[in-house]
């Protein structure tokens, strides 16, 4: 296996990874939430977690809502913070169109316990410095989502 320059560059800091199960209301949240306090006591930016903690909730919530399960992973590096949440789920028919602020395939129960609303993938680009969504109809999705870490925090 050949490294490129940022494998070589880029220690894992901390890294971490939460099950997520399709339909779990209950405990959707938690996963972020659990990010958000570990990344605190490591000293992250305020800032940053702030981002990240957008992007995770938005992102577990997905998985929860239109998903049989995921994996959130988060890795800490010097440079960046990386979430990644891989799902196995419908997948996204037209990504274009689930980009755009509003559209929602989400059901009438969803809408009544105050989801859906369309703005999980555009909240998440909006708070990524580096936004990645691969989808495959049937099998599932994957969002990388990168936050970059400034000298603040290394």
């Amino acid at each position: 296996m050949m490294m490129n320059k940022s494998d070589v560059q880029s220690e894992v800091l901390f890294q971490q990874e939460f099950a997520i199960r399709g339909g779990d209301f209950v405990n959707a949240g938690e996963s972020s939430c659990k990010i958000r306090n570990t990344l605190r006591e490591i000293g992250i930016d305020s800032d940053v977690i702030r981002r990240i903690a957008i992007a995770a909730y938005e992102a577990e919530m997905n998985v929860v809502m239109y998903a049989e399960n995921g994996v959130m992973s988060i890795s800490v590096y010097r440079e960046e913070i990386l979430l990644t949440i891989d799902d196995k789920g419908p997948g996204i028919e037209d990504i274009d169109l689930a980009m755009q602020p509003g559209y929602s395939t989400a059901t009438e129960e969803m809408r009544e316990m105050g989801f859906g609303a369309g703005m999980g993938l555009p909240n998440m680009k909006k708070n990524a410095d580096r936004f990645k969504i691969m989808s495959e109809l049937g099998k599932g999705t994957r969002l990388e989502i990168r936050i970059l870490l400034d000298d603040k925090n290394g």
